[in-house]
């Protein structure tokens, strides 16, 4: 694996050099856009926006448009002069439970290595923090943005978990959303049969992904030239009549 940054985690007075992978794998199955026609690879252009020409990479710039059609320039001088010890350094500053953390902050995930000189030092803060059952949140800056993070040791890694700001999340109060229903009393017992039926621990690797092997068998039998047959599965709504009856349909089966 190539490291996507490197730098240092840093509390208090302490600096630890390490080196950032990404966790997740590019996706197994990846599709490309052709036009039906010949099917001709689609490419996509940087264009200029008003006179539709194709433009340099190395004439591209960033800016910040301050007033309709007004840009700022910034150069990667600038970027630097944000500080030094925000482009290189995850900054720890507070530590809290995991469970604190609600899961719709959570982004994505990275692996942190440490240098080959800072082994034991890695290894103290790891074990330090699988000990306090805490997790450390901070702050560090990748690709000229800062991003909210946590970290949290993993067996023998630590992970950098890339974590949205509360601002960035949107308020779903704009959604048509039902307030308290007063549930009958039967109807409640039925569905809480029914998920303490289902409840069990999480268990990651018994969750693949069926849709994307679908995608591939898919794939193998138009090579083939086989006739692709697809079965019209049409999901009904239940209604709130029917919600009394579809639980102790789900339990029957869950039972068997």
């Amino acid at each position: 694996m190539r490291p996507m940054w490197s730098g240092m985690i840093s509390f208090g007075l302490v600096n630890i050099p390490v080196k950032l992978y990404t966790a997740v794998k590019s996706h197994p199955y990846e599709m490309n856009y052709l036009r039906r026609d010949d099917l001709c690879p689609i490419q996509y252009k940087r264009v200029c926006r008003r006179t539709g020409e194709e433009v340099p990479f190395e004439q591209i710039v960033r800016g910040y448009q301050f007033r309709k059609g007004d840009y700022i320039v910034l150069e990667e001088e600038d970027f630097k002069k944000a500080g030094v010890k925000k482009t290189y350094t995850i900054d720890v500053e507070v530590f809290v439970d995991e469970k604190e953390i609600d899961g719709k902050f959570l982004e994505k995930p990275y692996f942190l290595e440490p240098d080959k000189k800072a082994q034991k030092t890695y290894a103290l803060f790891r074990q330090a923090l699988t000990k306090s059952k805490k997790v450390g949140i901070g702050r560090f800056v990748l690709k000229d943005r800062e991003h909210l993070v946590m970290l949290k040791p993993q067996d023998k890694v630590i992970i950098l978990n890339q974590m949205r700001f509360a601002e960035l999340l949107k308020d779903p109060g704009e959604l048509d959303l039902p307030g308290e229903v007063n549930i009958p009393k039967n109807q409640m017992e039925l569905a809480m049969e029914l998920i303490n039926k289902f409840a069990g621990t999480f268990k990651p690797r018994e969750f693949h992904d069926t849709y994307t092997q679908t995608i591939r068998e898919i794939v193998e039998a138009k090579k083939k030239g086989k006739p692709i047959r697809l079965e019209e599965e049409k999901i009904p709504v239940t209604q709130a009549e029917d919600i009394l009856v579809k639980l102790k349909a789900s339990l029957e089966t869950a039972n068997k």
